[in-house]
């Protein structure tokens, strides 16, 4: 049971790293910060799940990203783009929605 519950944990996590990755990127970032400051949140995620998310968002409208060549080592900054921020409110409310859900079937099956 515990590799079933692990699994059911991991996809529970999964959509929650878009929606945080998207209210923190409001501010630029690179990749290894972002990821670093999500697990400081309480948010698991793997860099190798992370990076190509973050790809992904760029290429669907959601992020901007910025190479900065001014330190030693060239990092990609990313940025949530206006149509993020609207995604973000969106995915912000669904998830509200969900949670009061959740919460008022354990209530009321406690």
């Amino acid at each position: 049971m515990g590799t079933h519950l692990e699994m059911h944990e991991q996809e529970l996590r999964r959509g929650t790293v878009v929606l945080a990755s998207l209210l923190m990127l409001r501010t630029p970032e690179y990749g290894y910060q972002l990821l670093e400051q999500l697990q400081a949140a309480g948010i698991e995620v793997d860099a190798n799940t992370l990076y190509p998310l973050l790809r992904r968002l760029e290429k669907q409208g959601f992020l901007n990203s910025e190479w900065n060549t001014d330190e030693s080592r060239p990092r990609k900054y990313y940025v949530t783009s206006a149509e993020g921020r609207e995604a973000a409110e969106q995915l912000s409310s669904g998830w509200s929605a969900l949670n009061s859900s959740l919460t008022a079937l354990m209530e009321r099956n406690a």
